[in-house]
Protein backbone atom coordinates (compact mmCIF):
# COMPACT_ATOMS: atom_id res chain seq x y z
CA UNK A 1 0.00 0.00 0.00
CA UNK A 2 2.87 2.36 0.73
CA UNK A 3 4.29 1.78 -2.75
CA UNK A 4 1.12 3.11 -4.37
CA UNK A 5 1.21 6.29 -2.24
CA UNK A 6 4.85 6.98 -3.14
CA UNK A 7 4.10 6.48 -6.82
CA UNK A 8 1.20 8.93 -6.70
CA UNK A 9 3.36 11.60 -5.01
CA UNK A 10 6.14 11.16 -7.57
CA UNK A 11 3.73 11.49 -10.49
CA UNK A 12 2.13 14.66 -9.08
CA UNK A 13 5.48 16.29 -8.34
CA UNK A 14 6.89 15.59 -11.79
CA UNK A 15 3.91 17.12 -13.62
CA UNK A 16 4.00 20.39 -11.66
CA UNK A 17 7.59 21.27 -12.62
CA UNK A 18 7.34 21.92 -16.38
CA UNK A 19 3.77 23.24 -16.13
CA UNK A 20 4.90 26.23 -14.03
CA UNK A 21 6.14 28.20 -17.01
CA UNK A 22 3.16 27.21 -19.14
CA UNK A 23 0.75 28.50 -16.50
CA UNK A 24 1.86 32.10 -17.24
CA UNK A 25 1.22 31.80 -20.96
CA UNK A 26 -2.57 32.37 -20.72
CA UNK A 27 -1.98 35.51 -18.60
CA UNK A 28 0.45 36.88 -21.17
CA UNK A 29 -1.97 36.14 -24.00
CA UNK A 30 -4.84 37.84 -22.13
CA UNK A 31 -2.70 40.94 -21.61
CA UNK A 32 -1.76 41.05 -25.31
CA UNK A 33 -5.42 40.76 -26.33
CA UNK A 34 -6.46 43.51 -23.89
CA UNK A 35 -3.69 45.76 -25.18
CA UNK A 36 -4.65 45.48 -28.83
CA UNK A 37 -8.43 45.49 -28.33
CA UNK A 38 -8.84 48.01 -25.49
CA UNK A 39 -5.78 50.00 -24.47
CA UNK A 40 -4.25 50.88 -27.85
CA UNK A 41 -7.49 52.06 -29.53
CA UNK A 42 -8.36 54.18 -26.50
CA UNK A 43 -4.95 55.86 -26.56
CA UNK A 44 -5.29 56.48 -30.30
CA UNK A 45 -8.72 58.06 -29.85
CA UNK A 46 -7.43 60.31 -27.04
CA UNK A 47 -4.51 61.43 -29.21
CA UNK A 48 -6.84 62.25 -32.12
CA UNK A 49 -9.11 64.26 -29.78
CA UNK A 50 -6.14 66.26 -28.46
CA UNK A 51 -5.08 67.05 -32.04
CA UNK A 52 -8.63 68.08 -32.93
CA UNK A 53 -8.83 70.42 -29.92
CA UNK A 54 -5.45 71.95 -30.80
CA UNK A 55 -6.55 72.61 -34.41
CA UNK A 56 -9.84 74.38 -33.64
CA UNK A 57 -10.36 77.72 -35.34
CA UNK A 58 -13.00 80.42 -35.56
CA UNK A 59 -15.97 79.47 -37.70
CA UNK A 60 -15.87 75.73 -36.94
CA UNK A 61 -19.23 74.25 -36.04
CA UNK A 62 -18.86 71.88 -33.12
CA UNK A 63 -20.76 69.72 -30.65
CA UNK A 64 -20.02 69.86 -26.93
CA UNK A 65 -20.27 67.04 -24.41
CA UNK A 66 -23.30 68.82 -22.92
CA UNK A 67 -25.12 68.58 -26.24
CA UNK A 68 -24.74 72.19 -27.36
CA UNK A 69 -24.19 72.79 -31.06
CA UNK A 70 -22.68 76.05 -32.15
CA UNK A 71 -20.14 77.98 -34.15
CA UNK A 72 -16.85 78.99 -32.59
CA UNK A 73 -16.57 82.78 -32.41
CA UNK A 74 -13.59 83.10 -30.09
CA UNK A 75 -10.72 80.95 -28.83
CA UNK A 76 -8.14 81.13 -26.08
CA UNK A 77 -5.76 78.46 -24.91
CA UNK A 78 -8.38 77.00 -22.50
CA UNK A 79 -11.75 78.48 -23.44
CA UNK A 80 -13.85 78.51 -26.60
CA UNK A 81 -16.75 80.91 -27.17
CA UNK A 82 -19.67 79.34 -29.03
CA UNK A 83 -22.54 81.13 -30.69
CA UNK A 84 -25.48 78.78 -30.17
CA UNK A 85 -28.15 81.17 -31.47
CA UNK A 86 -28.18 84.66 -32.92
CA UNK A 87 -26.47 86.95 -30.37
CA UNK A 88 -26.34 84.12 -27.78
CA UNK A 89 -22.80 83.16 -26.86
CA UNK A 90 -21.49 80.78 -24.23
CA UNK A 91 -17.98 80.10 -23.04
CA UNK A 92 -16.90 76.52 -22.51
CA UNK A 93 -13.65 74.72 -21.79
CA UNK A 94 -12.03 73.47 -24.99
CA UNK A 95 -11.76 69.95 -23.58
CA UNK A 96 -15.57 69.67 -23.54
CA UNK A 97 -15.78 69.96 -27.33
CA UNK A 98 -16.44 66.48 -28.71
CA UNK A 99 -16.15 66.99 -32.43
CA UNK A 100 -17.32 68.81 -35.51
CA UNK A 101 -20.88 68.88 -36.76
CA UNK A 102 -19.68 68.14 -40.29
CA UNK A 103 -18.55 64.71 -39.09
CA UNK A 104 -21.97 64.08 -37.54
CA UNK A 105 -24.07 65.12 -40.50
CA UNK A 106 -22.15 63.02 -43.02
CA UNK A 107 -20.30 65.98 -44.47
CA UNK A 108 -16.61 65.93 -45.17
CA UNK A 109 -14.78 63.96 -42.54
CA UNK A 110 -12.64 66.11 -40.28
CA UNK A 111 -9.80 64.79 -38.22
CA UNK A 112 -10.26 64.31 -34.53
CA UNK A 113 -13.02 62.95 -32.40
CA UNK A 114 -15.72 63.64 -34.98
CA UNK A 115 -15.44 60.01 -36.07
CA UNK A 116 -16.26 58.72 -32.60
CA UNK A 117 -19.49 60.70 -32.26
CA UNK A 118 -22.39 58.71 -33.55
CA UNK A 119 -20.45 55.47 -33.99
CA UNK A 120 -18.69 56.40 -37.27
Amino acid sequence: MEGVAFAADAAAGGAAGPGGLMSFLPLVLIFVVFYFLLIRPQQKKAKEHQEFIANLKKGDEVLTSGGLQGKITGLTDRVATLEIAENVRVKIARSYILGSLAGLEGGEKKEGAACSIGGG
